[in-house]
């Protein structure tokens, strides 16, 4: 054999033999993916996260997907010739809106099924409606009602339980009902939350559209690779954390305090992110761990 082949042989073993750890460490473990931003526009990068998930569940892990849709549902919002209105900054769901956002995340939850399956892995997609897998109260913004918008209350995880157990990848359309059986649309990032919350997940992964956490915004050699809860507080409570971020770190705090081992936020941009992360000594994303919690990345020897 060539030195050059030999050498890419070599390479390619050394990459199995640091994944080796983590396999061991969270075979049948829980990990629930978040999956939104520019990886559902771009098809190239749909591609490797279902790759990503799929890997995942056939090296022993048992991934659960909730993915957005909200591009794609302001797409036909428009098409629709709908007129948008917001309050506080946030779109308002009125009833004919939540009629387009429930058949869009619908479709959007069938394709990723679709391409589950194509890599030979069975993948079953369900709405929060089904089995009552998450009931919902009305949200409010600042006291304002911004419509079927929905905040999770409670979570029934039996239905997934029983399709991780029956070796399916569940795959979950953020939408919910309320005591009164009203539609409710729901932020994929709360809903993500909260199943890996009633699951007892060991890892929640939110795919966005930056790197991670940065102390400074606009300084990207600030990224902070690891965080702990009490550090991710400071930060906010010193006024360092703002906009989106702020909402998706709060969400991350909360998990880990309701039981959650792990969060990432990692950048949906990059090709195979999820392995990246979950499988390298260095990792590429953020991750929140809890206070008392030992260094995440496995060291160097």
């Amino acid at each position: 054999m060539a030195q050059n082949s030999m050498e890419e042989v070599m390479a390619k073993a050394e990459v199995l033999i640091e994944a080796l750890p983590y396999i061991q460490r969270f075979n049948r473990k829980v990990i629930v993916v978040k999956y939104g931003g520019s990886a559902m526009v771009d098809e190239n990068l749909k591609n490797q996260v279902i790759q990503d998930v799929t890997l995942l569940k056939l090296v022993g892990f048992k991934p659960i997907i909730v993915h957005g849709g909200g591009k794609e549902i302001s797409r036909w919002v428009e098409k629709a010739g709908m007129e948008p209105e917001f309050v506080n900054g946030l779109r308002k769901t009125d009833a004919p809106t939540m009629e387009v956002a429930e058949m869009v995340l619908n479709r959007v939850n069938k394709s990723l099924v679709q391409r589950v399956q194509s890599l030979g892995v069975n993948a079953i997609g369900i709405s929060g409606k089904d089995g009552g897998l998450l009931q919902v109260e009305k949200k409010l913004s600042n006291g304002q009602d911004i419509g079927f918008v929905g905040e999770v209350k409670n979570v029934n995880p039996r239905i997934l339980w029983d399709m991780l157990e029956n070796d399916f990848l569940p795959i979950v359309c953020p939408i919910g009902l309320d005591d009164d059986f009203e539609t409710y649309n729901i932020n994929a990032d709360d809903a993500a939350c909260a199943i890996a919350e009633a699951m007892g997940a060991e890892k929640l992964a939110f795919l966005t559209d930056i790197e991670g956490v940065y102390k400074d915004p606009k300084d990207s050699s600030t990224l902070i690779s690891e965080l702990s809860v009490s550090e991710a507080k400071k930060l906010i409570s010193d006024g360092y954390i703002g906009g989106g971020m702020l909402p998706k770190l709060n969400n991350c705090i909360s998990a880990i305090e309701k039981g959650v081992s792990r969060v990432h936020i990692l950048d949906g941009r990059i090709a195979h992110c999820l392995l990246l992360e979950i499988f390298t000594n260095k990792g590429i994303g953020t991750a929140i761990i809890k206070d008392e919690d030992q260094k995440y990345y496995m060291e160097e020897a």
